[in-house]
């Protein structure tokens, strides 16, 4: 039976129901489902065993992000953020590039980089010319201690050396060991691999190694999404559907000439790819680290995607940036929740994911870049916003929707008018709509 992620009115059910319509979707069982909803999952008791001096667990809403249709195949999106608006905004802009045909995506290679540093050698030249020339037997050395990603057909590309003639510590040599970890994202595999090739660096260069590590600028690694949506679907009550693709074309542009721009703007687009990222247990520090070296990988940092506008008057996008990311090894197996997210996505390879996670972000960039170039970023931001304060104020159940409706209605949306709010509606106030601003 074929089953769509455009799902009409999801934020408006219940958390129970939107759990049971997840629960299907994914052939959930009862013990999952109450993984999801915090009743079980991961404890203390995990914690111990995935980092040092635990003491405890912390917690952050998980949510489910619907409309995505990529490559033709329908998916539920789950995210895990704390900031407001996110996902609503990125289901409404999935909806909107669902419209145009949803998005067509594509990767490389799963290949990571592992990098060693030589140092004291007296050609640096020299030097490299003979690594190269033992290429074959170095990546036959590496894939010695591969393990189990060289039998399911994983392990060493290539080798690559880069000379730096001159630095603060002398002349340097840097080998590149390029690995293709399959379905891992693959850092203990690579280390391991450059480790172990050190001596045999040592004794080819007569120099000395210091750093055998993993570099997180994988661009070895890309994902790329582009999407189109039509201009009728961008027009609203104070813009024209040219208008409004003109508008999120000039905002694009700003952001691919100007870095202070293009720094929010990527965080607009990392809003949607941490989250995705964090949610299927794989490291969002690797991935932001990569993404914002690659903006900046031709001497100014600019942005991750590009916004324009086709012969047909229609808007289009696209996105390319390192994604590494794994389906299997690390927190994806030992985080109960991460689990249940690679469940819900039915990935079947850290590639499909990448490109899941790269149409996330087109989808995050839209959404962000449409508001500010239309309507402004804060309206639907701040009542989202409106809705956490609610709760620091007190209110809980069906007392959070009302105070948020008064403080939106007022314009009002302050810590202090919420506390005022439920007070006033808890202990039987009336409320009087012009005591205006606090």
């Amino acid at each position: 039976m074929s089953r769509s992620s455009r799902i009409p009115g999801f934020y408006k059910r219940s958390l129970k129901d939107r759990s049971h319509v997840v629960g299907e979707w994914a052939n959930l069982t009862a013990d999952e489902i109450n993984v999801l909803n915090g009743l079980s999952g991961l404890n203390a008791e995990h914690a111990e065993h995935m980092i040092e001096n635990a003491i405890g667990v912390y917690a952050l809403p998980l949510g489910i992000a619907t409309n995505f249709l990529v490559n033709g195949k329908d998916y539920l999106i789950p995210m895990v953020v704390e900031e407001p608006s996110v996902v609503a905004a990125v289901s409404n802009a999935a909806r909107l590039f669902r419209a145009g045909g949803g998005f067509i995506t594509s990767s490389d290679e799963p290949v990571m980089i592992g990098q060693i540093q030589v140092l004291d050698v007296k050609d640096v030249n020299a030097a490299a010319d003979t690594v190269l020339a033992h290429k074959t037997e170095l990546m036959a050395e590496a894939d010695k201690v591969g393990g189990s990603i060289v039998r399911h057909g994983g392990g060493a590309r290539d080798i690559q050396v880069r000379t730096i003639p001159e630095s603060s510590v002398g002349p340097m040599l840097i080998v590149h060991l390029l690995y293709d970890t399959r379905d891992a994202m693959g850092a203990n595999a690579i280390n391991t691999a450059v480790e172990h090739l050190a001596p045999q660096v040592e004794s080819l260069t007569s120099g000395r190694v210091n750093l055998r590590i993993l570099s997180n600028l994988t661009d070895q690694r890309k994902a790329r999404a582009e999407g189109m949506i039509p201009a009728q679907e961008l027009a609203s009550d104070s813009l024209s559907g040219e208008e409004a693709v003109r508008s999120i074309v000039e905002a694009g542009v700003f952001a691919e000439v100007d870095p202070y721009r293009a720094t929010t703007h990527n965080k607009g687009i990392m809003n949607g790819i941490d989250a995705i990222v964090i949610a299927t247990g794989n490291d969002w520090r690797a991935i932001e680290s990569g993404a914002h070296a690659y903006a900046a990988r031709n001497g100014q940092y600019t942005s991750l995607s590009k916004w324009w506008q086709d012969s047909d008057g229609n808007l289009r996008g696209s996105i390319e940036l390192p994604l590494a990311l794994g389906t299997v090894g690390g927190a994806t197996k030992v985080h109960p929740a991460a689990g249940l997210a690679l469940k819900i996505l039915g990935t079947q390879s850290a590639r499909e994911l990448s490109e899941i996670a790269a149409s996330v972000g087109l989808a995050q960039n839209l959404a962000a870049i449409k508001a500010l170039a239309t309507e402004g970023i804060q309206r639907g931001h701040m009542r989202m916003h409106a809705r956490q304060l609610a709760v620091a104020a007190g209110a809980s159940g069906d007392l959070v929707g009302r105070v948020v409706q008064m403080m939106v209605k007022e314009g009002n949306i302050r810590l202090e008018r919420a506390k005022t709010l439920v007070l006033e509606l808890t202990s039987g106030s009336v409320y009087n709509p012009a005591a205006g601003a606090d």
